[in-house]
């Protein structure tokens, strides 16, 4: 059994934020990913391709994949439509994302919070007892609004597994988390959460490591560091898979994801989408790798 459970969202969160890749390209990605040990995958979003170009083809996506390797799929979903999609597609698992900021949701979803609480209720209910994790956005701070009440988003996020959510995972979408502010939202929530951190501000790998020692063990990382809001001025790529996996694997915690093969699909993304990831990890390679005489 893993020690901290990974869910891989390059392949979605990633990629959505970077021009449009061929079915093939994203296919192979993600079988990259699978090599390197991620059994948790977002591999897509079922999502209008007119709003989101870079996530059109999610079907033909989940067709190409093998489906024999043990690995969770999920898709996003933001209504009962996409969900419909996805059962259709064979995908294993969904995420449903409800903001915690009213102006957020409005830019983002063209919905309100009550609204789009609703909409994950609807989806739940659809999706009958597979996985539904509701990723609450914003639950850190919205470039709108400001800071968020942590008891506030906490109480958010009970209503949702109370609505028959499977988990819920907090996201920092802006960047604006520190590690007090991570400490005081899991002193409401309680560690048996996710995370989904961001690197706006390079606070991305300090924050995991405070929820790390107040004991969350599930988070949402990207492959090189890719992706970000387009309705978050600023907001920067998601916490890199390989950089976390560095730094687990020097505490001695296990993820199942063996980082030389997580490199491996870091370089094939950057060659993927034409440009250097993010990641620091993928830029100077691991701690222990020796200088070339």
């Amino acid at each position: 059994m893993s020690d901290v459970r990974i869910r891989e969202v390059g392949p979605r969160d990633g990629l959505q934020a970077e021009a449009p890749l061929a079915v093939e390209g994203r296919v192979a990605l993600i079988e990259a990913l699978v090599a390197a040990g991620c059994r948790d995958v977002e591999a897509v979003a079922f999502v209008s391709p007119k709003a989101v170009p870079s996530m059109a083809g999610a079907a033909e996506v989940m067709a190409a994949l093998d489906r024999s390797a043990g690995v969770r799929y999920w898709a996003l979903v933001p209504n009962a439509r996409g969900a419909e999609l996805a059962a259709a597609a064979g995908v294993d698992a969904l995420s449903v994302t409800v903001s915690a900021s009213e102006t957020y949701s409005q830019k983002n979803v063209k919905m309100s919070v009550e609204e789009s609480v609703t909409a994950a209720g609807e989806i739940v209910r659809l999706w009958g007892d597979g996985p539904v994790d509701v990723v609450v956005s914003c639950a850190f701070g919205s470039p709108y609004e400001g800071d968020m009440a942590p008891a506030a988003v906490a109480a958010l996020g009970r209503r949702l597994l109370d609505g028959g959510a499977t988990s819920v995972t907090y996201a920092d979408t802006t960047g604006m988390a520190t590690p007090r502010r991570i400490d005081e939202l899991i002193a409401e929530s309680g560690p048996d959460i996710g995370l989904h951190l961001h690197e706006t501000r390079g606070t991305g790998l300090v924050n995991a490591y405070a929820a790390l020692e107040a004991g969350v063990r599930r988070f949402d990382t990207s492959v090189g560091g890719l992706g970000g809001s387009p309705f978050a001025a600023g907001a920067a790529g998601n916490l890199a898979t390989e950089d976390l996996v560095h730094l687990l694997d020097d505490l001695g915690m296990t993820t199942g994801i063996a980082l030389d093969r997580l490199l491996t699909a870091s370089e094939l993304v950057a060659d993927l989408v034409g440009h250097p990831v993010p990641s620091r990890v993928a830029a100077a390679g691991p701690r222990t790798r020796l200088a070339a005489p």
